[in-house]
């Protein structure tokens, strides 16, 4: 449910040690938190090697996705969020969980990412505000990083967009959509 600007919105993590558990997050315009049900489906593809990976939550909005992540045994997680409420109360939920494993950048994704090493991430979350062509950018930027080369990327994206943005060199390994939303895991080919 949608409160009033400046209110705040619940989210429930799903699973993992702090299943259960529903936190509050910024009601801001551009945070459109990732559904339960496909975050539930994402979890599911990623339960096998989710443990001890290291992950960017790079337009992290509300955090679901790396709290989730963190939840189910990822080694870390950087948030990374522009807006100033949104991501004071991502380092809140930290604290409150006892996450050290977690830290939060405010800053701009796409500035975040120039100045990241990619290399470093075995799992980049990519949910970027819809509608303004950063998914895109976001995939050209990284197509220009040294991503570790067995490195996946999860995907979500408006309507229409998927299978036309997707860099040379990536394959999509598993897609689902729920309403409006499509979302894909996608990860370098494997030359033979």
């Amino acid at each position: 449910m949608r409160g009033q600007r400046g209110g705040s919105r619940r989210l429930r993590i799903i699973a993992g040690k702090w299943r259960g558990r529903t936190l509050t997050f910024a009601d801001h315009p551009a945070i459109r938190p990732t559904p339960d049900r496909v975050r539930e489906t994402l979890f599911n593809w990623l339960q096998p090697t989710i443990s001890g990976l290291r992950c960017l939550d790079l337009f992290a909005g509300s955090g679901a996705l790396g709290l989730e992540a963190l939840s189910r045994g990822a080694a870390r997680v950087d948030f990374v969020e522009q807006d100033r409420v949104s991501a004071e109360r991502i380092r809140e939920h930290l604290q409150l969980l006892e996450a050290d494993e977690g830290q939060v950048y405010r800053q701009e994704a796409l500035s975040f990412l120039a100045q990241a090493d990619c290399s470093d991430y075995d799992l980049i979350f990519l949910d970027p505000p819809f509608s303004q062509g950063l998914l895109e950018r976001t995939l050209q930027g990284l197509e220009e990083k040294r991503c570790n080369p067995t490195a996946q990327l999860y995907l979500e994206m408006e309507q229409g967009l998927e299978g036309k943005i997707l860099p040379a060199g990536w394959q999509v390994t598993r897609s689902g959509k729920a309403g409006q939303v499509r979302y894909q895991l996608v990860q370098p080919r494997i030359l033979s």
